[in-house]
């Protein structure tokens, strides 16, 4: 008697199996993912803010909630606790370009840095030129412009260009790497209110005890990535009592993990970290960052209500012109001027691969500030009369970047020849 039953019809709405999942974790992994993602959130919030869902987007938005003795309201929940994972990530990708990748050699690094630094220079000085000869100018902002979304950028490169030679991808990773220290630094030093040390050290002794763990015998059990779950999250909570930006706590956690491979010779390779714990740790984290916690970021920051009024209020303010101005014009030529001065002058080279045209090409990206730009405007201004006029600013240059960069980048051949090669005059 056969008492074989029938296969199972999958269900509609059923979990995925464990292969699904897989897909799905990998989907969320790659770039062009998170940018589409990024980009939907944004849109989505600016519809929800603008039709007649607008009021419950506001009450949704400005509900209170608690977990522990954490009160926040749902915006603030996503830019200073979903927003920390992100940069938990920002900071696993710093430890290893430092540990391993293009910082770890000054030879390779210095030109992406001085990129970087011209990068934030640049668009700072165009943001206070603008906003102290304009009547009704604020100086509040100039960190505004400095920032680059590291996720949007290189998306967007993935996308339009996904054939460049992989130094010229590397170049715009390790500069908006360094951006995004640089930004962070910025929100350490300039937007901290009255530092409690109290809170401060019991931040500092839980980052310590998770470099101690990750660095001892237990480093690979299976029971430590839930203890340092718990850890994560008391660091964060000690961060935002201190009175320092919570997402900082992300950035020291992902600072504080190995990027080395057990054993590993200090001379590894600049693309070695299979097997690390900070690849590891990254790739678990990643997929949750670029599905979850950016997307709500972006979708409450960028759901500003916009009438023609508001439209008319950016037009005169120099605020945004300062913005739009700055991350559109200045990033790029800060970038470029940076950097060719720099071989021009120091005798550094790009790397193989590298032409100045190219690095015009990417430094257009850099002037997508997105994430990082409406961050540090809502710490600049808080939720002051200015706070939408900076978001619409912020998405305008992005676009106008995004658009730029995506156009020059189209021109660029896949493969670099030897005619190009000559374009970096003797320096490359």
């Amino acid at each position: 008697m056969n008492h074989s039953h029938p296969p199972q019809q999958p269900t509609p709405f059923a979990p995925p199996g464990p292969g699904g999942r897989r897909n799905l974790l990998d989907t969320l992994r790659a770039e062009r993912t998170g940018g589409i993602l990024l980009v939907a959130a944004a849109l989505l919030g600016l519809v929800l803010a603008n039709g007649p869902t607008r009021t419950w987007f506001a009450r949704l938005a400005g509900t209170e909630l608690t977990a522990g003795p954490v009160t926040l309201d749902v915006a603030h929940w996503a830019s200073e606790g979903l927003l920390a994972i992100f940069f938990l990530v920002v900071g696993l990708e710093l430890t290893r370009e430092i540990q391993v990748g293009e910082l770890r050699r000054l030879r390779t690094a210095v030109v992406p840095v001085v990129g970087a630094i011209g990068g934030m220079a640049a668009p700072a000085l165009i943001y206070l030129g603008a906003n102290l000869v304009a009547p009704g100018g604020d100086v509040a902002g100039w960190a505004i412009p400095t920032a680059t979304d590291i996720a949007f950028a290189v998306a967007v490169l993935a996308l339009v260009a996904p054939g460049l030679p992989l130094a010229i991808r590397a170049f715009l990773l390790t500069l908006a790497v360094v951006d995004d220290l640089l930004a962070i630094l910025i929100i350490a030093v300039g937007f901290s209110d009255g530092v409690s040390w109290t809170w401060l050290l019991g931040a500092v002794a839980g980052v310590a005890l998770v470099a101690l763990l990750l660095r001892s015998r237990v480093a690979r059990a299976p029971w430590l990535p839930p203890v340092l779950v718990v850890l994560g999250v008391a660091t964060w909570v000690a961060t935002l009592n201190a009175g320092l930006h919570a997402t900082l706590a992300g950035v020291a956690i992902g600072l504080a993990v190995p990027a080395r491979s057990p054993g590993a010779a200090p001379d590894v390779p600049a693309d070695d970290g299979a097997g690390s714990l900070a690849e590891r740790y990254e790739h678990v984290w990643r997929p949750i960052s670029a599905g979850l916690a950016v997307p709500l970021f972006a979708l409450f920051a960028a759901g500003v209500r916009i009438d023609p009024a508001l439209l008319g209020a950016t037009l005169r303010d120099p605020v945004a012109w300062g913005i739009v101005l700055g991350l559109v014009v200045g990033k790029p030529l800060g970038i470029t001027a940076s950097t060719w001065l720099l071989c021009r002058f120091t005798g550094a080279s790009l790397a193989p691969g590298v032409t100045w045209r190219a690095i015009g090409s990417v430094s257009c990206l850099a002037g997508i500030g997105f994430t990082v730009s409406l961050l540090i405007g809502s710490l600049a201004f808080g939720d002051g009369d200015r706070t939408a006029e900076v978001v619409i600013a912020v998405l305008v240059a992005s676009v106008l970047a995004a658009g730029l960069g995506a156009a020059a980048l189209r021109q660029l051949p896949v493969h670099q020849g030897e005619d190009e090669r000559a374009e970096r005059g003797g320096h490359g």
